[in-house]
């Protein structure tokens, strides 16, 4: 591994901090608090086993279960809503119009997620967003059943 030399370390540091004013240094510590806690979810977002009649069917084989909500300290949102959407192998989401802002985790399972304009795989423990207004399908690809843990952003 390659470490440069202190002093190369010194200057880049000191030329990032001629960039940064204390505007963006205020917005970079405001985002840092408020995604550290999605971070620490995220970390701990074990897969429950559940069972076939747990939580509400939104789709052939794909259930969801509400785990618990909080409030925010994000100004843009008043409370955040935890979910797990457990879906059976071989499950499909189809396309949804987000109701609000989300950051999902893959807690079990591999899953195809399709959007508007793009398409990728996800497995156990990638994330990624959802934005409000936008559309979203999903489909677990794998043998066994699959978690998504979501973070719902609810509105101030």
């Amino acid at each position: 591994m390659f470490w440069p030399c202190t002093s190369c370390v010194t200057n880049m540091w000191e030329d990032a901090m001629k960039t940064i004013n204390r505007r963006s240094a205020i917005a970079l510590g405001v985002t840092a608090a408020a995604v550290t806690p999605l971070f620490s979810l995220a970390a701990s977002a074990k897969a429950k086993k559940y069972g076939p009649k747990d939580g509400k069917e939104i789709a052939p084989g794909v259930r969801v279960v509400e785990v618990g909500t909080g409030n925010a300290d994000i100004p843009a949102y008043k409370s955040i809503a935890i979910v797990d959407v457990v879906f059976q192998p071989g499950a499909h989401a189809p396309q949804t119009v987000m109701d609000n802002d989300m950051v999902c985790t893959i807690t079990a399972g591999a899953f195809t997620i399709k959007k508007a304009d793009k398409e990728f795989k996800l497995k156990e423990g990638d994330m990624y967003t959802c934005a409000k207004g936008k559309t979203d399908e999903a489909t677990n690809t794998s043998k066994v059943v699959g978690i998504h843990r979501i973070a719902v952003l609810i509105p101030a």
